[in-house]
This record gives structure tokens, sequence and C-alpha cells, in this order.
């Protein structure tokens, strides 16, 4: 490992207008830091206990000795340093950890190690930001993927703290915007002493927005292990679950649920005893995600409630922190939530490392550590992504045709779980969800990633322009054809990729 040829010496600069616009309009709204947080205190964004952190007032004195500041935006970002912040403090280093949800902070009292200090990152105002830099005085900072806050970065280089980035990352779409803003993005990255990108990729840009020095050291979330799970919980959970097939989606965001709801719907007359379990981004919206499930019909029941699932359950919504790792085990099949909207998708790895097919929808938008760079995990399993071919309604095939030939595949493995394979359950999860979700959009292709090929080559499927209209499926030539499947139909070329 070294340093990138681009290595200069960080040079101080004055800052470019957009920043010292920026920090003129925080100053001026610090009065009215009071409101806000009472308005995300009502909506259960802020824990009420601890306000005042959000204004730079800590709640606990600042441990002697040299102190390293790890700071993560959420539940993600802090479940992915919590090895990191283990060896720091390992070194016998005392370690700050910030963030920025209430969920990060509940899985901080859950998962750090003793000794280890969390608190709420304040707002982006320079006076809260002094207030915090003044009681902490940290000897390193180092900042997680892509939350960058220009004051926090500003004022800590100032006070000549070294600045980090550790699992840096940054997708083609966020880069493409700071293209518009080069001055900008490139006086906060000029400030940091280093910059640890995930991929060779976010490396090349971060250097081309700036980054004077860089490396590429990998994803920090795949080094993460499996999320734990309480043994007598798990227990009582399997237990509750029986031999009932089940279908899980996890870390949903609004907007998503009503269609998940609609998909069980589809499936549970064809296949008595389906239980779909959801578990919400923000656990604060169960009671809304089962108001969803009692206007479908359908009954459910509430983790929060200290309820588990019965034989007449269809619905059960987890919607609890830190227990995606039961969620995780007894669910074969799991859809990773914010990627039916505009979010862009959320980690799959941990659902990946306990063995589950992954799929999500057309809106997954992030680079994936698991997409064709051919990362084995979980069960030796290797990631293939599938197209979907452009369907219009208008042309002869309506939805409802399609979702009836994805039902019929998903049914035949609930219905059989013990021929359940990685690679049939990616073809027919990705074909259900293309089909009940990505036929809205009229005129438009969709696409879902499977991250369950088998280990081995990779293969991309993708549609034949000769197969419209034919309702064709993408199905890999060395698995057997599904119950009313593709076979014959000549709509599907594989086009091989690196293994």
């Amino acid at each position: 490992m070294s340093y990138s040829a681009a290595e200069k010496p960080i040079e101080r600069q004055s800052l470019p207008l957009t920043l010292h616009v920026y920090r003129a309009l925080l100053t001026a709204a610090t009065p009215l830091a009071g409101v806000l947080l009472s308005h995300r205190l009502k909506r259960g964004k802020e824990d009420p206990r601890r306000l005042a952190e959000r204004r730079g007032e800590a709640t606990v004195p600042r441990p002697a000795g040299p102190l390293v500041w790890v700071h993560g935006a959420s539940v993600g970002e802090v479940a992915a340093i919590i090895p990191l912040v283990e060896r720091i403090a390992s070194k016998d280093f005392k370690v700050l950890v910030t963030s920025g949800t209430v969920g990060s902070a509940k899985l901080c009292e859950q998962r750090l190690p003793p000794g280890v200090i969390h608190q709420f990152v304040p707002w982006d105002t320079p006076r809260f930001i002094a207030r915090f830099l003044d009681h902490w005085r940290p000897n390193l900072a180092l900042f997680t993927e892509s939350d960058l806050w220009p004051n926090t970065i500003i004022m800590s280089h100032a006070r000549r703290i070294p600045l980090i980035l550790v699992n840096g990352r940054l997708s083609q779409r966020s880069f493409n915007r700071w293209r518009y803003a080069p001055a900008t993005i490139g006086a906060m990255l000029r400030r940091f002493d280093l910059c640890l990108a995930q991929s060779a990729e976010d490396a090349a840009r971060y250097a081309g927005l700036g980054a004077p020095r860089y490396l590429t050291t990998g994803n920090l979330k795949l080094d993460v292990p499996a999320p734990p799970a309480d043994t007598e919980r798990l227990w009582a959970l399997q237990a509750a679950v029986g031999a009932r097939p089940v279908i899980a989606a996890t870390s949903t965001h609004p907007g998503e649920e009503t269609v998940l709801v609609d998909v069980h719907r589809r499936l549970k007359h064809s296949f008595p005893g389906l239980l779909t379990v959801l578990a919400p981004r923000h656990p604060e919206r169960g009671p809304g995600v089962a108001e969803i499930a009692r206007v479908a019909g359908l009954r459910f029941a509430l983790r929060s409630n200290g309820a588990l699932p019965d034989p007449e359950t269809d619905i059960y919504i987890a919607d609890t922190l830190g227990e995606l790792g039961l969620v995780y085990r007894i669910a074969p099949i799991v859809f990773i939530g914010g990627s039916l909207v505009g979010h862009g998708g959320q980690n799959p790895i941990e659902a990946a490392k306990l063995g589950a097919a992954i799929l999500h929808g057309q809106q997954h938008q992030r680079d994936d550590p698991l997409g064709d760079r051919g990362i084995a995990v979980g069960q030796e399993m290797k990631p293939a992504r599938f197209g979907a071919r452009r369907i219009d309604p208008d042309r002869g095939r309506t939805a409802a045709h399609f979702r009836g030939v994805g039902l019929q595949r998903v049914g035949h493995r609930l219905q059989h779980p013990a021929e359940i394979d990685q690679q049939s359950i990616a073809v027919f999860a990705v074909e259900q969800l293309i089909i009940v979700v990505d036929v809205r959009k009229r005129g438009q292709g969709g696409h879902a990633t499977a991250l369950a090929a088998p280990r081995g080559e990779i293969t991309r499927w993708r549609a034949d322009p000769r197969s419209r209209g034919k309702g064709c499926f993408p199905f890999p030539r060395r698995s057997a054809p599904a119950p009313g499947g593709a076979a014959g139909c000549g709509g599907v070329r594989p086009v091989r990729l690196r293994s």
C-alpha cells in the first residue's frame, strides 16, 4: 500500500464564496435551533434527554490523554466503524464516537466497547462546533463515508486537528453534482490529511474533486461481523414461525410497504402460511406500517408490543432496533429497502453474511460493494446482476399477466423450501419485484440486483429485443426451467463477466 502520486502538501487557502455564504446563513440561523430541535423532537428524531449535545454542550467530561474522535452519520455508518473503534480503544486511546440519529445512538449503547463515549454530533453552526471542539479537543478526527459538514471540517482544520476520511464513498451521481461546485468540495477535501476510499472508483472521484491524498483500502462494512441475535429471542421467534415460508423486507422507506403488502396479498392465497416480515428503516413508523396492513385486510403483529407471529399473522412488523440479526436468520429471501423510492437503497451486506438471497428495486443507485466485483460473502455467494426487459402494457401483455408468471415461480420455491438454491432464488425474486413494481412506469425498463448467484462465473443476463411481447424472463441455461417458465422463448442471452 502506498500513497498516491498526487500527494502534495495541504496549504492554507481562503474559502470560496459558497462556503462564506453557508457559514453566514448558519450563523444567522443559530437562534432558530430551539425551534428546529422542538420540531424534530415531536417527530421522534431527537432524544429529549440529550438535546444539549446538539448545541455542542457535552454531557460527560473529557477523558485525560489522547482522544480520537470518530463520526458516523447513522446506523449503517456506525455499525461499520465499530470494529475500527474497538481496535483503536484496544491501543489504550480514548475514543469519542458521534452520530446524528436516535437509532445510531441506541446502537452505540448496545455495541460500543466499555469506556468509549458517544455524543450526538452538534449542528453545523460555528457557535455549536466551537463549543464542541473547546470541550473535547480531539487529537485526531475520523469522518465516515460521505457525511461531510463544512463548518465542522473547516473549524477542525483551523485548530490543526488531523482529519482522515475513512470508508470514503462517493457515488457517480454525487460526483456529477459536485462538479458544478468544484471550489466548494475542493475546499473541504483539501483540508483532509488523507482520504481512505472504499474502491478505486471512489478514490478517482475524490482525486478528481481535489483530494490531495487518497488511498483505496476497501469497504469496512465487509469486515463487520454478521449482526448478532439474542439466542433466547431467536429460539422464541423460530418456534413461533415454525415451518412457515418467510420473506423479509428490511430498512423499508415510506411508500415501499404498500407495494410489499400488495406482494403478500397476491401470494398468500396460493401459498397458505406465508409470513412477510417488514422492518421499517425508522422503527417509529411501525404503527403506520400496521395501518397499511390493516387497510389491506391482513392480520399483523408489532414486535415493539412484544408480540410474536401466530399462525394467523400475515405481516410481522419488526419495529425495533438492533434485531435485524433475528430477521435475517429466519428469512431466506430478503428485500433491501430504499430501492423502490428515490433513496438509492440500503446496505445489503449484513443480510448477505447470513446467507440470505438479496434483491432490490430499480432505484438502487449506490455503488454496491457486492456488485460486479465478485466478492464472496455469506454462504459462498457471488453477485449476479439481472436486467429486466422493457415491459409495455400497451403491447399486448398486461401487468397482471407478468405478475402471474412471477407468482408461479415464487410459489414453487415457497412450497418446496428444500429445493431452494441461491441461483433459483435470485431468478424468481428478481422477477417478482420487477413485475410487481416496475410495470408502474409505462415504457420504462426496470431492473433489480440479486446478490445470490452460486460460486463460479458471474453472468449478466439481459433481454434480447426479439423477445419483446413474448413474456420471456431470464433463466440461466444450466438451471432447469421453472414452472410456467421461459424455456424455448429465445428471449435471453448471457454476457459473461469476470469470475
